[in-house]
């Protein structure tokens, strides 16, 4: 076994459990065991929320100048930088993520603090003039501790989209990585250590949902609460974080519609639908695994669509060429099989892809055609390179079609037609729709979902406005008015 351990990062020092508590962690490419963590109870996360108790309501963090706090962020993102194939090697190793992949990720993670850092320096306030001889402003102070929870699939980016607005804007942070994926989280906290930060700004705590997690969102000390995962646990984590009124911040699972018209550039639709489905073998909430295809185009379109999902390469994460790997975990390896195996039975037609048989934790790129619209395949998340494929005719259709669904995180589009693409847009029922693209963030707009997909917003001023206790100062200018 691996002498690689990932521990608790508490009041600015790595740490094992107090009892001793380790867990495995596993390479999903080998299956092999390469490393521990700490195994975080009800008493690690006591100490880590006393830690940034602590830190927040006698520390400097929450009292410091804008413009050191954003320091010291861009601190952290520089060296988060100058450790790129560092962070990357870790989540290629943890999950199974192609390398490539692994290190935009760090790229987007840094940049998730740059902006945050920039934002809470230039976005303070507003004033609002009154006739009345008053005068009146609004204020943006920090509310206290964060208690976030973030998921496997992006460890490190969607990670650092939860701890940068919180300490950016004057709060203190406890992040829970998955138990799946310790590692560049750990990494992070050591090097938010080195950069200066001071003790209990920034803590780590390893561990599985119960009782760690559940003991962090549960603790009137945390004051917000933000986690990204499935829609049942989400509803779990609000459920605890209700005893104690603690807002939340969900972004949970989707079950995204992907429509191209008959009018649309053929080439940009279907490297985009590749990209929607099969980029990080299918593991984003943001998948575009309801593909509907106009009738006009449908024949060519999956002509297409099949001979580049059959193109990608697949293999180690750490291989140059690799485009495609494994699952990240035996666990969800297993639920994606369930799934597509139970596709023939319920109708469906698996036209190309399957299961690998080959003792990986691998599932080809897979493209199911005919499946009934009310097949589990159909309308669960799957999370994995599962796409299921629909005709249709109308545009008053496939809004209906794409609509049908609990989910409402995010959709795209592919037409040349600009009324089109502006009128569809506007009736998807979803917190993001992608027109001709797919994956693009612009951090100063909302990001969440409605419906089974979450609740709440995040990015830019709607991660301020949840990240802070806004306020208003209402002053008397002219004391001769009544």
């Amino acid at each position: 076994m691996s002498d690689t351990f990932f521990g608790h990062i508490i009041d600015g020092v790595e740490v094992e459990s107090l009892d001793g508590g380790r867990f495995d962690v596993y390479n999903p490419w080998t299956q092999e065991v390469w490393a521990q963590a700490a195994e975080g109870g009800e008493a690690d996360a006591d100490r880590a929320i006393a830690s940034a108790r602590t830190a927040f309501d006698e520390g400097p963090w929450p009292r410091m100048g804008r413009v050191e706090r954003a320091r010291l962020i861009h601190r952290l993102a520089d060296l988060m930088e100058e450790r790129t194939d560092e962070l990357a090697t870790l989540d290629s190793t943890n999950m199974g993520k192609p390398l490539a992949q692994a290190k935009h990720d760090v790229a987007r993670s840094a940049d998730n603090f740059r902006f945050f850092a920039d934002h809470q320096r230039d976005h303070v306030g507003s004033v609002f003039p009154m006739d009345s001889g008053h005068h009146t402003y609004s204020e943006f102070g920090p509310v206290g501790v964060v208690a976030a929870i973030s998921p496997w699939n992006f460890p490190l980016m969607m990670a650092t989209w939860k701890i940068a607005p919180a300490i950016a804007w004057g709060n203190t942070c406890i992040i829970k990585p998955s138990e799946d994926t310790p590692a560049s989280v750990t990494l992070l906290g050591r090097l938010a250590v080195e950069a200066g930060f001071p003790p209990g700004v920034l803590n780590v705590l390893n561990g599985h949902g119960a009782p760690a997690g559940a003991a962090l969102t549960g603790d009137d000390r945390v004051d917000r609460v933000t986690f990204t995962g499935s829609s049942t646990t989400g509803k779990a984590v609000m459920a605890s974080a209700s005893s104690h009124l603690a807002p939340v911040s969900l972004e949970l699972g989707g079950k995204g519609a992907n429509v191209v018209f008959d009018d649309a550039d053929l080439d940009n639709a279907v490297h985009w639908a590749v990209e929607a489905i099969f980029r990080n073998s299918g593991q984003i909430c943001l998948a575009g695994s309801r593909l509907f295809v106009q009738d006009g185009i449908y024949d060519e379109f999956m002509e297409r669509f099949q001979a580049a999902a059959e193109a990608l390469p697949i293999g180690d994460p750490f291989d140059p060429e690799t485009k495609f790997s494994v699952l990240a975990s035996k666990r969800h390896y297993d639920k994606v099989v369930g799934y597509v195996e139970g596709v023939e039975a319920t109708g469906g037609t698996i036209r190309t892809g399957g299961v690998d048989g080959e003792g990986r934790w691998l599932v080809r790129p897979t493209i199911i055609e005919d499946l009934p619209l009310d097949a589990p395949a159909y309308r669960e998340e799957i999370f994995g390179p599962v796409c299921v494929v629909n005709r249709f005719s109308t545009e008053d259709e496939v809004v209906h079609l794409a609509n049908d669904t609990r989910y409402g995180l995010n959709a795209m589009l592919f037409t040349e037609g600009l009324s089109r693409a502006h009128r569809v847009s506007s009736r998807l029922k979803a917190g993001t729709v992608w027109v001709n693209c797919f994956f693009i963030r612009d951090l100063r707009t909302p990001f969440g979902g409605v419906g089974d997909s979450g609740v709440g917003r995040e990015g830019g001023d709607f991660s301020r406005e949840f990240f802070t206790e806004p306020k208003a100062v209402v002053m008397q200018i002219d004391r001769t008015s009544a």
